[in-house]
């Protein structure tokens, strides 16, 4: 059977075949491609630019093995899709990107329940944090998944909790990462890490709930 994130609450198991596995994935990689440009405008705010290049060439590369990902078990795509990114992407956010897909792959089974994906996501973000070290509250990517992953958890929306925090990090001072040589010049302005979280997770969400 498929399912999207509000059938999982119920769900003992959720089974994506190869056409959802490859479903979720394209939808993902084009979102971040499509958004590309406007990363790149919010790095160039606080950052060195770059972000949304660096996302869109790892994303890029993804497609480019779409056929391959799809076919495999999802933890084991996962994992692909992660050690992609890493290769690929490059700066901070290739490690960054590349740890939270290959972690959540690590945990998540093949047929995962809506308590495994819980699970998968607690590990996976708590890999992010030692990689990055950093936190939540620090205006970083982690200032999405962290609330997302809440709201997942609690049966509610994470797509429009992840919005709205990545909305939320607009006023918030840098304190990781580049923009935290800012300073209080960073504040104003949204994170380009948790807009490119809010894009995946929004596309995970709209991509799953197609497959239903």
């Amino acid at each position: 059977m498929t399912a999207g994130p509000r059938e999982m609450q119920d769900a003992s198991a959720v089974v994506l075949d190869a056409a959802a596995r490859r479903t979720l994935i394209e939808t993902v990689a084009r979102r971040i491609i499509d958004h590309a440009d406007e990363l790149t405008a919010l790095d160039q705010a606080i950052g060195d630019g770059d972000h949304g290049l660096n996302m869109k060439r790892g994303f890029e590369s993804v497609l480019a093995d779409l056929g391959a990902h799809a076919e495999k078990p999802l933890p084991d795509a996962l994992k692909a899709i992660g050690m992609s990114l890493v290769m690929k992407i490059g700066g901070a956010s290739g490690p960054l990107y590349g740890t939270l897909f290959m972690a959540f792959g690590k945990e998540l089974p093949a047929e995962p329940s809506h308590g495994d994906v819980v699970r998968a996501a607690t590990a996976a973000i708590a890999a992010v944090k030692a990689r990055g070290k950093s936190d939540v509250g620090q205006k970083t990517m982690l200032d999405v998944l962290v609330p997302a992953s809440e709201a997942f958890a609690g049966g509610k929306d994470p797509a429009a909790a992840a919005e709205s925090a990545a909305e939320a990090t607009i006023p918030m001072k840098a304190i990781r990462g580049r923009a935290s040589f800012l300073g209080d010049r960073s504040i104003g302005h949204m994170d380009p890490g948790a807009r490119s979280s809010a894009l995946i997770i929004a596309a995970i969400v709209e991509a799953l709930e197609q497959t239903v």
